[in-house]
């Protein structure tokens, strides 16, 4: 259903070089556009006289890209994956020496939150061996342990964990499953789990109602779902999940931490998110290692770090047509760390504290088309340290700060955006020095690098100007219209490259010619 990572790099093109050279930046960035930045921004400044040529044509052309058939991610086809021939049954044992657990009761500290709020030595509820339903569960617990509060409402006061080989379905003769605060319930999915046509709702008994975001560090129930496991949501609404603690962020689809993965040797997890709404979660969602997964037409609203958030070495994700406002501290859509392979497709992203959407930490061979991104607080569309990236079609508008940003990364080709009417640059990009800072080098590694592609869209009415970028390797522009510019001396580049200025408007504007921009020094070399 969804293109093998191994076909979307040839389908994006990337990693070529165009022209024969590596493709880079236009302008020099204004010292007072630096001062700008409500984070403080070292770069690396170095003294290269530029030249500007007409660059070939030819090899510019990309055709339109191929997106994904989404129309089998359906509701119907997360029902049709339900296997209900064999009965599960349902038991309750000590949350200790399970697999599934140690990560949420290693240490004493973690176990004592369980032994204080169930008052004792902490049990689970088990699903295995099949297929069980909420209805299920009320039938053959204690109402001191799971209980239906009124019809379709059902309360769980203990954590629920879904076993290898086993199935739970919340569905639609499910008003509302509810995951008591106080008791220290969550959900732990192992096997598969389906979420249909239901609300999931972390619940706070003393003031009966949800348990809505207070401080960081205060337990709230959670959703995970490990290695080798299958978590389905569709036309659901999840509410009020996760905080500030290692695999409870949320919703969480993850592999096992690396000394439980050698010993399990579980396969990369996955799982669809589909038409659902995701309110006030610590993040809306998260996942680790994961691969294939789907998360389409939903509504991530006022969520509280990310409202999307794939992280570590994930692939072949499909963040599409969802819509992602008022995340409180962050981004609205970040993918991070070597999360490659994957498109982010006709998004929209607006009113985040941070930025729209940011790829991050070497997260290379992604698409980025066709997305609305606007009224962020910070940047449109982020990229740090993440080259070999393609974004095609997006309209990136109104943002505070910059439209689209670039920080050391190459090869990252922007076609056919539409970047306007933000407070700062259009496009702007940079190289910054990290190694002073708490980044992992050996983790997340770098290069003060920066290369870039523009061909076509529009930058209009940007604050600061059309682009700005700080020691670029090279630069190749076409079709890129400039059009109404904020300041009355009219459309201008600064620094070394407006010395240029004339020559590459007669070139791109003028004679509608490509224009290549290098520094002499990468002339030299590539004679050399």
């Amino acid at each position: 259903m969804t293109e093998q990572p191994d076909k979307i790099k040839q389908r994006f093109g990337i990693g070529l070089l165009c022209s024969g050279v590596l493709v880079g930046a236009l302008q020099l960035a204004a010292p007072w556009v630096q001062a700008a930045e409500s984070e403080p921004t070292q770069t690396l400044k170095q003294a290269k006289t530029y030249t500007v040529t007409s660059a070939p044509i030819e090899p510019l052309h990309l055709d339109t890209p191929t997106l994904p058939d989404l129309s089998g991610y359906t509701a119907e086809a997360v029902k049709a994956k339900i296997e209900r021939s064999k009965k599960g049954q349902v038991v309750v044992r000590s949350m200790l020496q399970q697999d599934a657990l140690k990560d949420f009761i290693g240490g004493d500290e973690r176990l004592r939150e369980w032994v204080k709020r169930q008052q004792g030595m902490p049990n689970a509820i088990f699903i295995e061996g099949g297929y069980v339903t909420l209805q299920d569960l009320a039938k053959r617990l204690p109402d001191n342990q799971f209980r239906q509060v009124k019809p379709g409402v059902y309360l769980a006061r203990l954590p629920i964990v879904v076993a290898q080989n086993a199935t739970l379905h919340v569905d639609k003769n499910v008003e509302e499953l509810r995951l008591s605060q106080e008791r220290g319930a969550f959900m732990v999915n192992d096997g598969k789990l389906f979420i249909t046509d239901t609300r999931l709702t972390a619940w706070r008994e003393a003031d009966n109602g949800p348990a809505t975001f207070r401080k960081p560090d205060e337990f709230r129930p959670f959703l995970v779902s490990w290695g080798g496991s299958e978590l389905y949501i569709s036309d659901s609404v999840v509410t009020s999940l996760g905080y500030n603690t290692s695999k409870s962020y949320g919703v969480s689809i993850t592999q096992y931490t690396p000394n439980m993965h050698k010993r399990l040797q579980r396969k990369e997890p996955t799982g669809w998110l589909l038409n659902s709404e995701f309110v006030d979660h610590w993040y809306g969602f998260y996942c680790y290692e994961a691969a294939d997964v789907v998360i389409k037409g939903n509504t991530y609203r006022d969520n509280i770090v990310y409202g999307i958030d794939p992280h570590d070495r994930s692939h072949g994700l499909i963040i599409a047509e969802n819509t992602v406002h008022g995340t409180k501290k962050k981004h609205g859509i970040i993918i991070s760390r070597e999360v490659d392979d994957s498109w982010i497709i006709n998004n929209k992203s607006y009113d985040n504290k941070l930025s729209g959407i940011v790829i991050d930490r070497n997260s290379i061979n992604n698409l980025i088309a066709y997305n609305e991104v606007s009224q962020n607080h910070a940047d449109g569309i982020t990229l740090y340290e993440s080259s070999h990236n393609l974004l095609w079609g997006n309209k990136v508008l109104n943002n505070a700060r910059h439209g689209i940003r670039v920080r050391n990364s190459v090869d990252i080709r922007l076609y056919e955006n539409v970047s306007a009417a933000n407070a700062l640059t259009g496009v702007y990009g940079h190289i910054k020095d990290l190694s002073a800072t708490d980044r992992n080098i050996s983790l997340d590694p770098f290069d003060t690098k920066i290369s870039m592609i523009v061909v076509g869209g529009t930058l209009a009415a940007n604050g600061s100007g059309p682009l700005s970028i700080d020691s670029p390797l090279s630069v190749e522009l076409y079709r890129v219209k400039l059009i109404a510019p904020t300041k009355s001396t009219g459309i201008s580049f600064s620094g070394i490259l407006g010395e240029k200025q004339e020559e590459i408007l007669d070139l791109m504007v003028r004679r509608n010619l490509a224009v290549l921009i290098d520094p002499v020094e990468r002339q030299t070399e590539l004679q050399d």
